[in-house]
């Protein structure tokens, strides 16, 4: 009983952790929507205006995160960046999510030559590195916003599909799904309005994990100029310009869209982390 006693103790604090870190991540994330929401009304001046005269200035009072070399005000432009970013990992979550979940479900439902060319055709995907066959695509279809989005999208497809193909490959042989079926369900009917259902926690947990990853990725394709392009405040954007000014000790240029990335990934991550402990029964104790 006492041993019992111990391991239900560590289990608490455990979840009590992952529970404060969830709660952490979820404001994190709100807050950037929110900044995201209200940038016109949060950001002190014109993100896009420059301003010679008050260029490469230090953080002051008067601008918190400095100015760049354009004399626009750093901080305005993290905050507007804001509405460029989140909408890019959304949108290329999305995308990856429309794509991926519909693919992994008929390879795992059907089996046989479906299954054989769809997870083939993922696995060809997954054997290049994720940011190199994003630039890939980019460059391709031309650099801007919605290639960058397209790109990232694409990326993440084969994720989501090998997902969905797992959890469908496991759900079709359970016995609601031979009722089902036994009751002259039409395969899309069991499909769509049975399996698919009871696989929903695990893909909109892998969803918030890869809202990090995507918005990271976006600002990669950015930063190499292959993404959101200048003058638009874009967090990856706003890093390429100002990296060349570093070593002239204007730190702030890259440091402020540098930590607005990292929390927003962060925050992501550990609701992502809070989802699966929520959502996951093998985890509730």
């Amino acid at each position: 009983m006492k041993d019992g006693s111990g391991v239900k103790e560590v289990v608490r604090k455990r979840k009590l952790r992952v529970t404060g870190l969830s709660i952490a991540g979820g404001v994190v994330v709100a807050a950037w929507v929110v900044a995201a929401i209200l940038a016109p009304v949060l950001a002190p001046y014109d993100p896009l205006l420059p301003a010679m005269d008050r260029r490469l200035q230090p953080p002051s009072v008067a601008h918190p995160f400095g100015t760049d070399n354009y004399g626009r005000d750093v901080l305005s432009r993290v905050v507007f960046g804001a509405r460029l970013s989140l909408p890019i990992g959304l949108i290329a979550v999305g995308i990856a999510v429309m794509v991926g979940l519909p693919l992994g479900a008929l390879a795992g439902y059907y089996r046989g030559s479906s299954e054989q060319v769809i997870m083939r055709t993922m696995d060809v995907i997954l054997a290049f590195p994720s940011l190199l066959l994003a630039m890939a695509i980019s460059t391709a279809l031309g650099t801007g916003l919605i290639s960058a989005m397209i790109a990232v999208g694409t990326v993440g497809v084969p994720e989501f599909a090998r997902l969905v193909y797992g959890q469908v490959l496991s759900l079709r042989e359970r016995e609601f799904a031979e009722a089902a079926r036994a009751l002259g369900n039409p395969d899309r009917t069991v499909l769509f309005w049975h399996l698919l259902p009871n696989a929903l926690a695990p893909i909109v947990v892998r969803a918030t994990l890869g809202l990090g990853f995507a918005i990271l990725t976006a600002a990669s394709l950015s930063f190499l100029g292959l993404g959101v392009r200048p003058p638009l405040a874009e967090w990856g954007a706003m890093i390429s310009e100002g990296r060349e000014f570093i070593v002239s000790g204007q730190w702030w240029m890259v440091t402020f869209p540098g930590l607005a990335i990292a929390s927003a990934v962060l925050g992501f991550n550990l609701l992502g982390d809070g989802l699966r402990d929520m959502l996951d029964p093998r985890l509730r104790f």
